[in-house]
């Protein structure tokens, strides 16, 4: 009777633990983008934090505060200026839908000229017309759900840094490893998180200058603009900036720019696509070793389930798969003790 009654309330706490979890999961799900967010501005911080708090001594909640405000200016201003900008160029085009319809009549009097065909035929201009609208409503619908990611964001940092130790401690311990396991763990999950936070826009705006560079050479249009969409098409495994760049060569040379469209075709499959590869293996030796196809399909992954920073938590989410596999191996079927499925370097550094 004991053991039954004891299997119930074992049971009936893990049923309602599982049912609540899921619950508040999806409750916040909307806030989604400011929590990871804040997970890892938390661990670039965290150094910094002890530096302050455990050598110089201050108060958690002035160190707290100070990191905050660095947060704001190093990372979460220049995020919104970028988006600010682009979010400014479609408003231009809600409002002025004449700025996009006329190039893309001349392009389809160029297409019409050159084959025959005629693009721009009721039904297309139709459509064209309905998606503008659309447009404006989803970029106000962004800019809503960016602010209140944002003050999210700020509001769970701060707690982070707050408790950071105390929240470490608690996360390894109900990790279903031993101490020495869950420590490995823990580091790794650190430096896969420094490493694709740092890596990652570190990546996007070296290739977004090289290619900002490029469009100023060939005399682009907009040639800011566009530098700053390369930025954020280097998230996109396989194609990449070519996304940008190659439509961008197109339209130069149906408007007759021949010369400078086959420059930029030049430029962007020879330096741009390649700054890529030159920038990954210098970072390979300064940060974590993750292997490419990890990131590849872990940003397809991370961008279907977590939006933006899927790019960070996709990879990580998948290295953490391939880790548990690794450890469930050498413990349950090699039978490695615990103490030598890592190399023993420490707990995670401070």
């Amino acid at each position: 009777m004991q053991n039954f009654r004891e299997r119930y309330w074992r049971y009936s706490l893990f049923v309602l633990i599982l049912g609540l979890g899921i619950t508040i999961c999806v409750e916040l799900t909307p806030f989604l983008g400011g929590l990871l967010g804040a997970a890892t501005i938390y661990v670039l911080l965290r150094r910094q934090m002890h530096c302050l708090t455990a050598c110089r001594r201050w108060r958690r909640s002035l160190a707290a505060s100070l990191l905050l405000g660095e947060a704001v200016l190093c990372f979460l201003v220049p995020i919104s200026l970028i988006v600010w900008m682009v979010v400014d160029q479609v408003q231009n085009i809600t409002l002025q839908p004449d700025s996009v319809i006329t190039p893309l009549k001349q392009i389809a009097a160029l297409i019409h000229e050159k084959t025959g065909y005629d693009l721009w035929q009721e039904g297309n201009i139709s459509s064209l017309i309905g998606v503008i609208p659309k447009l404006g409503q989803w970029v106000v619908a962004g800019i809503f759900d960016f602010g209140v990611n944002i003050v999210v964001l700020l509001f769970v940092l701060y707690f982070m840094l707050i408790g950071g130790r105390r929240m470490e401690e608690y996360c390894r311990e109900i990790l279903p490893f031993s101490r020495p396991v869950s420590s490995s763990v823990m580091r790794e999950v650190h430096m896969i998180v420094r490493s694709n936070a740092i890596g990652i826009p570190l990546l996007a705006v070296v290739q977004g200058i090289v290619a900002y560079i490029g469009y100023l050479a060939f005399s682009a249009p907009s040639p800011l603009f566009w530098g700053v969409l390369t930025c954020f098409a280097t998230i996109i495994p396989i194609f990449g900036t070519a996304l940008v760049w190659l439509p961008l060569a197109g339209y130069m040379a149906l408007t007759g720019d021949w010369g400078p469209a086959v420059g930029l075709l030049l430029y962007g499959g020879l330096v741009v696509t390649h700054v890529d590869n030159v920038v990954r293996f210098v970072m390979q030796k300064k940060l974590a070793d993750t292997h490419p196809l990890v990131t590849i399909f872990g940003v397809f992954i991370g961008l279907s389930l977590f939006g933006f920073m899927g790019v960070i938590f996709g990879p990580l989410m998948l290295e953490i798969f391939v880790l548990c596999i690794n450890i469930f191996k050498k413990r349950y079927l090699d039978g490695t003790p615990d103490k030598q499925l890592f190399v023993p370097d420490g707990d995670i550094e401070p």
